[in-house]
């Protein structure tokens, strides 16, 4: 497995090599220290993950991962960050990343690169926290300072997500990050949720076809259906939606 940095501090991206190299996680192909040098890079050498951090001079994080999923709808983007604003987390989720993590416990890092490459979507429990409880903002004000007890105690969650073989994408709605305009437990069918589960849990549109004994094609027009009634420009953030609302109702949307 291969991977690439974009962290304009040398010393987190160098760290973060050693880690993973030293852990036999992956090998880095490269390092950035600004969102266009990444972008350069990565269409001459792609990595099968991408760290990105959020701000960095010039092209930003963001910005720059906006444009490799345009270029690249099925590149694997997990943003490490001290940001924890909810408006980045959200533009974050809108443009398809697999991840956002925050910079607090690198040991987490190694982890999430692997469940990134199984499958998974892996946010931080401060990220999800922020998904569930938090309002969303647009700003630097979410950055996490000092190393609080509760922060530094928090783990990784990994929910199922990413692209599937078609690659699908739903309506406008979902760029705002304005998750669920339909409630998942009121507002869709028991065959659909139980097509969203799986989603959330990391199937594919082959394995999903064979699971509900559909054709693939089929698999994908009723994914694509779903995120336009969700509101959602992918299945990263129907993932997301269905985490949301399972903290909601205290367990999976029945």
């Amino acid at each position: 497995m291969s991977v690439a940095i974009a962290d304009d501090d040398s010393i987190v991206c160098s760290s973060l090599g050693t880690i993973l190299e030293a852990t036999h996680t992956a090998v880095v192909l490269w390092s950035a220290r600004n969102g266009a040098d990444a972008l350069a890079l990565y269409g001459r050498r792609r990595p099968d993950v991408l760290l990105l951090d959020v701000q960095m001079p010039g092209m930003d994080g963001l910005e720059a991962g906006r444009k490799i999923m345009a270029e690249t709808p099925d590149a694997r983007i997990l943003f490490l960050t001290t940001f924890a604003d909810r408006g980045y987390i959200d533009q974050a989720i809108a443009l398809g990343a697999r991840g956002y993590l925050i910079k607090q416990d690198v040991a987490s890092v190694a982890p999430a690169v692997k469940a990134v490459m199984a499958g998974q979507v892996v946010l931080g429990a401060e990220v999800l926290g922020k998904i569930v409880n938090g309002p969303a903002g647009h700003g630097p004000q979410g950055r996490m300072g000092g190393s609080s007890a509760s922060d530094a105690s928090c783990g990784t969650s990994s929910i199922g997500g990413g692209t599937g073989a078609g690659g699908e994408s739903g309506g406008a709605n979902g760029a705002n990050g304005a998750y669920g305009s339909e409630s998942l437990h009121a507002g869709f069918s028991e065959r659909d949720r139980e097509l969203i589960e799986l989603i959330a849990e990391g199937w594919d549109n082959h394995m999903i076809a064979e699971r509900l004994c559909l054709s693939e094609g089929t698999v994908r027009n009723r994914v694509t259906r779903l995120l336009d009634r969700a509101g959602c420009m992918n299945r990263t953030q129907l993932a997301v939606m269905w985490v949301e609302e399972k903290n909601r109702k205290g367990g999976m949307p029945k």
